[in-house]
């Protein structure tokens, strides 16, 4: 078995499609892509994949196999990633990651608590989706992301805050005369959430729709919020998203608090137990003075 078959695995799981993981991703044709798969059940000795004209899924074999396979690749990166740092010479660094939209808020309280920390220090910010930001960790390539709860990765979590789902809406929608918005007026309504790669926000509105009683359907699954932005404004439906999505709407897209009990989506400062960084060990220790700040914002 080597490395290849098992990112070649991880890409087509996530995906869902052969054609998908081999085009978009992997950049090989869909056949040797295919053979690359068959090669990997044959030497595991089970089969890890269904495939049907809707695409492939996982079998039970293949779950458990994805976890471990994820892991095993993490820990290869990591291991490339030490030795590369190991050998450049002794600069402190600290790499910060934050889900796109959450640096507006959170960047200053970050560079405000650790100044002392980051003098003469390299630091590099980055945003990104929550799952890409925790495969950038479990790798090694940050240090510290700002982010979601995401499953599946071996990594520490502290929750920091938990943020509002509020709806999202045209700027002329009938709804805007509102000053919160009842659930049940998602009836009848194109429905926008978060799709699987949004797992986080999925599970939560998942939940949310289930505690409120309605039967209501995900029309449009985004994995972002500037999708969520985009099909509002050309669908005019309705979106739920996490209340950092304020930062980022246009004149065209304006938002409203739901009424009643209101559904919340962790935000964690994630990080591996495997680093030893000692910018990050300061930053772990001020914790508490972070979600101090976040409680002042509210």
């Amino acid at each position: 078995m080597e490395l290849r078959h098992l990112r070649y695995f991880v890409a087509v799981a996530e995906e869902g499609s052969l054609t998908t993981a081999a085009e978009q991703r992997l950049h090989t044709s869909q056949p040797s892509l295919s053979r690359q798969i068959r090669d990997l059940e044959s030497e595991v000795g089970i089969e890890l994949l269904t495939r049907s004209a809707q695409g492939v899924a996982l079998t039970v074999a293949g779950k458990a196999f994805l976890d471990h396979a994820r892991l095993a690749l993490a820990q290869v990166d990591a291991a490339m990633e030490a030795a590369r740092k190991a050998g450049r010479p002794a600069t402190k660094t600290f790499t910060l990651g934050f889900l796109s939209g959450f640096e507006v808020a959170w960047l200053p309280k970050v560079m405000s608590l650790l100044c002392s920390e980051l003098k003469g220090a390299e630091v590099t910010v980055s945003s990104d989706y929550s799952p890409d930001l925790a495969g950038a960790l479990a790798r090694g390539r940050l240090d510290a992301g700002i982010m979601r709860p995401e499953p599946g990765y071996d990594l520490c979590y502290e929750v920091i805050d938990q943020e509002p789902l509020i709806v999202l809406m045209p700027s002329d929608h009938r709804l805007t005369a509102h000053a919160t918005i009842d659930p049940r007026e998602f009836v009848g309504e194109i429905f926008i959430g978060g799709s699987k790669k949004a797992g986080v926000l999925q599970a939560a509105t998942e939940q949310y729709l289930r505690h409120t009683g309605l039967d209501i359907q995900l029309d449009h699954g985004v994995d972002n919020i500037a999708m969520a932005v985009s099909l509002v404004a050309s669908t005019r439906g309705l979106a739920l998203m996490p209340a950092y999505a304020e930062n980022l709407l246009p004149w065209s897209v304006v938002s409203r608090p739901l009424e009643g009990e209101v559904p919340t989506v962790d935000v964690v400062i994630g990080y591996s137990r495997t680093n030893t960084s000692p910018i990050l060990k300061a930053f772990l220790a001020r914790l508490q003075e972070l979600k101090t700040a976040a409680g002042k914002a509210h």
